[in-house]
């Protein structure tokens, strides 16, 4: 009687989590469109009516954009995953649909990792993580690779106007914070985690050369894919711009926007302050940038996180860890 009490109680609270998930992103997502002081939903439309060439066609092959770029993510996804277990596509779509809703409500997408090792039996779920965090490096890379080129070739254009003193007192400040944590947990917990590491470095050296090419490709996919959205978007706001230009613009936003700590659900205000100081020393107004950013953020996050509720809404518990 006991043990079925407690696994109707364990199902009854699984399946209020996952309804608090779902209400709690479509919430967000409601108040992140309708109630932005940066740019209120009204001026989002009118920017979108009177300021660009949108028509059916258009908004097709913009979401055929988001589409390739979350095709590609599940595709990495079930790549690093395979090196574990194998995965369907399908199954690969539910848990990075699922995993994106469920992270919308914690800070720098912490909460990705945790609902995709969810999906896994306990004795996976550390190295399920770990291939997260190995993934989410390889997006990170590209990133900081596209966008240190493109912040040099804009910063020798543009000379934009930093605070340089106090750049490096905020990096001598992380260093020396990094510095006095590394050396605190040394003695604690990196002592009593040493076997773990051990063992997730160790699978690290295991996995394929074919995998961690197929995870760098997607990643680099990725980002060409999404570069060029926001590029395709400047163009129907009849910003008049070069390419190469734009391109240089566009990394260094994502850089610089994307080593700034935030809740990830506020990562459309992070972007929208850098893109507003990058794009404004081109000449772009405010109102428009701000509209590109938000119609971006709709097209990769929140259309794909509507779906993810629905993953969300049937995720079930490998039966053996319940």
């Amino acid at each position: 009687m006991l043990t079925a009490i407690s696994h109707k109680t364990k199902q009854f609270l699984l399946v209020l989590i996952k309804l608090s998930l779902v209400v709690a992103a479509f919430y967000f997502i409601y108040s992140k469109l309708f109630q932005n002081k940066n740019l209120s939903f009204v001026e989002f439309i009118h920017n979108l009516i009177n300021y660009s060439s949108f028509s059916t066609n258009i908004v097709v092959v913009l979401v055929f954009l988001s589409i390739l770029n979350w095709f590609f993510e599940i595709n990495k996804w079930q790549a690093l995953v395979s090196s574990v277990t194998e995965i369907s596509w399908i199954e690969a779509k539910s848990q990075s649909l699922g995993a994106l809703t469920a992270s919308l409500l914690t800070p720098n997408r912490i909460g990705d990792y945790g609902a995709k090792a969810m999906y896994y039996l306990p004795q996976y779920r550390k190295k399920i993580m770990f291939l997260n965090l190995l993934g989410n490096c390889a997006q990170m890379g590209i990133t900081t690779i596209f966008g240190t080129v493109g912040l040099i070739y804009f910063a020798h254009h543009h000379q934009p106007q930093l605070d340089y003193y106090g750049i490096l007192i905020w990096l001598t400040g992380i260093g020396i914070i990094g510095f006095l944590s590394i050396w605190t947990l040394k003695t604690t917990w990196l002592n009593k985690q040493a076997k773990t590491l051990y063992r997730l470095f160790g699978f690290l050296t295991r996995i394929s050369n074919i995998i961690i090419f197929k995870v760098v490709l997607y990643s680099l996919v990725r980002y060409l894919i999404f570069s060029f959205q926001f590029y395709y978007l400047l163009a129907l706001f009849g910003i008049d711009m070069s390419y190469f230009e734009a391109m240089a613009a566009i990394a260094s936003m994502y850089v610089l926007s994307s080593i700034i700590p935030s809740i990830f659900i506020f990562d459309v205000i992070i972007k929208g302050g850098v893109a507003v100081y990058v794009f404004g020393l081109i000449g772009v107004s405010e109102s428009i940038v701000l509209s590109i950013i938000t119609f971006m953020w709709i097209l990769n996050f929140v259309l794909p996180s509507i779906i993810g509720s629905y993953h969300v809404l049937r995720f079930k518990l490998p039966k053996t860890a319940s």
